[in-house]
Parts: structure tokens; C-alpha cells; sequence
């Protein structure tokens, strides 16, 4: 069995980050929004099953831009074990924050590519740069800001649904 390092698993999530174009194939810029828009959760009506194998290429993934950054939307959909998850990628500018602090049923793991970033988590914050991941927990109060001096890149994978 292979073993896979937080660097290889980033490098990982870029490569379903290229997933999500060949789903759509397309790309949008949208208005600068004061923050970023959160997602629908995942398991939302009207997502799809992913029951087929793809591949995403960065360069076509669609992007909502902002005034504190933009993000990339990946893939989202319920899998055939009955799983819901959502994938997106972000570039959040220094200083900012997607969007104020939160909490909803659905976990989220955060993996950082570039960047330095504050894990407000619950209250206790925590600064997670490169190659760290963040879990936010179902039903937690968290948020991020990144509170380095260039932007943060970082994937969250969305798992679990609003409603049982």
C-alpha cells in the first residue's frame, strides 16, 4: 500500500481540481461581491450522483471572483455509497476572509497549498500554512483568514448533507 504525504495529497486535490472543468467545461467571472457566496451544502437537490470517474484541468474550472479573492468550483454531488460531498478551490488575498465565521452540519476538511492562514475554530485560532489541513467539524462555529502577506490557496472538500 501506498503512503501519501499532506504535499502529495495537495498536489492530489489539484488533480480534482481538473475534474470539475470536464463536468462543465466552462469558465465565468462574476461581479466583485464583498465576500465570497458559500456554496450550497452539499446533498443539495438536484446534485448529482458521481457514479463515473473524471478529470479536472485547473485551467477550466469556473471562477467567482471577489473582493477577497476568488474561488474555483470543482465538483459537487452525492456518491453512489450515499455520501454528499463538494470540492472547491481558494484564493483568498491578504488579509481577508471568504466570508465571517460559520457553522453548518456538513463537515469540511481544508488542505493549504500557498499561504498562511488563521483557523478560527470555535473561538481558539490556530495559524495552518502550507501542507496543513484544517477539519471542521459538523455543527461548529469556524471560519479562516489569511494573515500572511501574500495570498493563501486551499482546498475544502464538503462532506454530509443539511438535512438527515
Amino acid at each position: 500500500m501506498m503512503t501519501m504525504n499532506r504535499r502529495d495529497l495537495c498536489i492530489a486535490l489539484s488533480s480534482f481540481a481538473a475534474l470539475a472543468a470536464a463536468s462543465n467545461g466552462q469558465t465565468s467571472e462574476r461581479a466583485l461581491p464583498e465576500v465570497m457566496a458559500v456554496p450550497p451544502p452539499p446533498g443539495s437537490p438536484g446534485d448529482p450522483v458521481l457514479s463515473q470517474s473524471k478529470s479536472f484541468r485547473f485551467s477550466e474550472l469556473p471562477v467567482t471572483k471577489s473582493a477577497n479573492g476568488e474561488a474555483r468550483a470543482v465538483i459537487r454531488g452525492v456518491l453512489p455509497t450515499g455520501e454528499a460531498v463538494e470540492l472547491h478551490e481558494t484564493t483568498l488575498l491578504p488579509g481577508h476572509m471568504p466570508h465571517p465565521p460559520h457553522k453548518h452540519r456538513h463537515s469540511e476538511f481544508m488542505m493549504v497549498r500557498e499561504g498562511i492562514v488563521e483557523f478560527d475554530n470555535n473561538g481558539t485560532k490556530e495559524r495552518v500554512g502550507p501542507g496543513g489541513v484544517v477539519f471542521a467539524a459538523s455543527n461548529m462555529m469556524h471560519g479562516l483568514k489569511n494573515v500572511g502577506e501574500t495570498n493563501a490557496n486551499y482546498f475544502v472538500i464538503a462532506i454530509g448533507q443539511e438535512t438527515a
